[in-house]
């Protein structure tokens, strides 16, 4: 197994990413090294987004990776499979998980894990690739500023063993980057795609501060996402261009 070979763990860092980063730029680690922490002082979530988590309570950790045959123009599909892994976890415990773009994990309409991935690129190729993860294991009381929260004990109504649940989520992590590697990246895609929070069905949008209704129908290749408007108009928003109305 690639991915969870060396795990680096910490009672309290600042963020796991920020570690996995500072440590990159000392040394190359091995591929698959997973920096993990009991808790976050600044967890990192998208787009500047902070991400709190009760200490011991849930899983925090960032993997390492060198995804060389990944081009810069295609690195959305680092995301995908990861996403796609956390799903394959999840589907362990219950079913029904999906994928709020761009890489929000969702249960209904809560939000159960987060993922943060900062690719280092080097010309035309990606150098290394850093995929931050919180996912909310045992906590069932969340920071009032926290969104639409829900944990695995929240859903299946149990304390879990989060020693227990990192080796299974590392080990369905590290079959999709196999799979990213050596198979199909196009069912990679499609998959992401199935899993998509609110694909295909009519939802409300907000834009420059402008609500609208539309149909999310597909994601391209840099990561944007194309809603189709109720007048028929195509329309493609980047990270932080579109606002889901929940």
């Amino acid at each position: 197994m690639t991915i969870g070979s060396n795990i680096l763990f910490y009672e309290s860092i600042e963020s796991t990413n920020i570690t996995a980063l500072a440590l990159l730029r000392e040394k190359e680690l091995p591929e698959g090294t997973v920096i993990q922490a009991a808790f976050q002082s600044s967890g990192k979530g998208q787009a500047g987004n902070s991400w709190k988590s009760e200490k011991g309570q849930n899983l925090l950790f960032s993997v390492v990776l060198y995804p060389g045959s990944v081009s810069p123009g295609e690195q959305f599909i680092i995301s995908m499979a990861i996403s796609l892994g956390i799903c394959d976890f999840t589907d362990i415990y219950f079913n029904g998980t999906t994928i709020k773009w761009p890489n929000d994990i969702y249960v209904n309409n809560e939000k159960i894990a987060g993922i943060l991935i900062e690719n280092s690129i080097m010309g035309d190729s990606i150098e290394s690739s850093v995929a931050g993860i919180g996912f909310n294991i045992n906590q069932d009381k969340f920071d009032p500023e926290t969104r639409n929260p829900t944990s695995l004990k929240t859903i299946t109504g149990r304390i879990h063993d989060t020693g227990k649940c990192l080796k299974e989520i590392l080990a369905c992590l590290d079959k999709r980057y196999k799979q990213l590697l050596y198979g199909d990246r196009e069912q990679i895609r499609d998959e992401y795609i199935s899993h998509l929070y609110r694909a295909g069905e009519w939802y409300t949008y907000r834009t420059a501060g402008i609500r609208f209704e539309g149909k999310i129908t597909d994601i391209l290749p840099s990561g944007s996402i194309r809603i189709e408007a109720r007048d028929g108009n195509l329309r493609e928003f980047s990270f932080k261009g579109v606002d889901f109305i929940i």
